[in-house]
């Protein structure tokens, strides 16, 4: 089936780049359109198949029932006072004054843009790397989903996570658990907690919620900048960037739209080129 649909979309390009240079630019453009919706409807709907044989709706409803019955647990974690909650700024004060640890658990693509000085980094989860049959539908399915323009790429669990914890770090530590947003250090808080350790602290919100006075950071990028990517990234379009270019003014606004308009430019690019590709078969066919 999905050669199918592979097959019908080549069909459609080929009916593109194939036509004579005629009609107005609005009609070329109207192709392509056309063209790329039906080209995406394909490929969706034989994404749609391969995630009906991997259990499709029943895999979905699984992972919505397990993620209620863990927020249940963290909640009681945190309501019976075996997990303890600091803010950023508070975390901040521990860290100097205390000489608490702090542990990073993001994965590495968050992690090399900003750090905390002298934190520990052993991530909970991180990029899945391989390809094969089993993990190559849900690298599309996270790319076609949202992945292109958030930037997220698809992570796997560290299963050396809690051996390499316990290699560094001895269960007596007075321990802050940080992730980019907060919900994996949760995740990490529990699975150490369930191994021993008691001295246990959550950042709240994450480091996405700290101020740049609220921790010793390193790195090239400010904390709240560290969680995002893709075209949305590229483009200044996150929350962050949009807050940050109300501080700097219109020197920071006129980079971005800089960068819209080229993509405006680069997709008419593709669009000549696409053209020229057909007149190039079209001569080829004619002689």
């Amino acid at each position: 089936m999905g050669s199918h649909y592979f097959l019908c979309s080549l069909f459609l390009l080929s009916l593109f780049v194939s036509r004579e240079n005629q009609g107005k630019w609005g009609e070329r453009k109207l192709r392509l359109v056309v063209f790329c919706f039906f080209s995406m409807f394909f490929f969706l709907k034989n994404l749609g198949g391969i995630r009906m044989q991997a259990g499709g709706e029943e895999y979905e409803l699984k992972q919505m029932r397990d993620m209620a019955a863990a927020k249940k647990r963290w909640d009681a974690l945190i309501r019976d006072g075996k997990v303890k909650v600091l803010t950023p700024r508070e975390a901040g004060y521990a860290v100097q004054l205390s000489s608490k640890t702090l542990l990073d658990v993001r994965p590495s693509t968050e992690r090399k843009k900003a750090w905390i000085k002298g934190s520990i980094w052993i991530p909970i989860f991180d990029i899945d790397d391989t390809f094969d049959a089993g993990s190559l539908p849900q690298k599309v399915t996270n790319f076609v989903m949202g992945g292109w323009w958030s930037g997220v790429p698809t992570l796997s669990y560290n299963k050396q996570f809690l051996s390499k914890v316990e290699e560094k770090l001895p269960k007596d530590t007075d321990l802050i658990v940080a992730c980019q947003k907060g919900l994996r250090s949760l995740a990490a808080c529990e699975l150490l907690y369930n191994a021993g350790y008691r001295n246990l602290f959550w950042v709240q919100g994450g480091l996405e919620a700290a101020e740049e006075e609220d921790l010793v950071r390193e790195g090239p990028q400010p904390l709240k900048f560290a969680g995002i990517g893709g075209l949305s990234e590229f483009l200044g379009w996150t929350g962050q960037q949009r807050a940050q270019a109300a501080r700097e003014g219109w020197g920071y606004r006129l980079l971005y739209s800089a960068r819209l308009v080229g993509v405006f430019l680069a997709a008419d690019a593709l669009i000549i080129g696409a053209q020229q590709v057909g007149r190039y078969i079209q001569d080829i066919r004619s002689h």
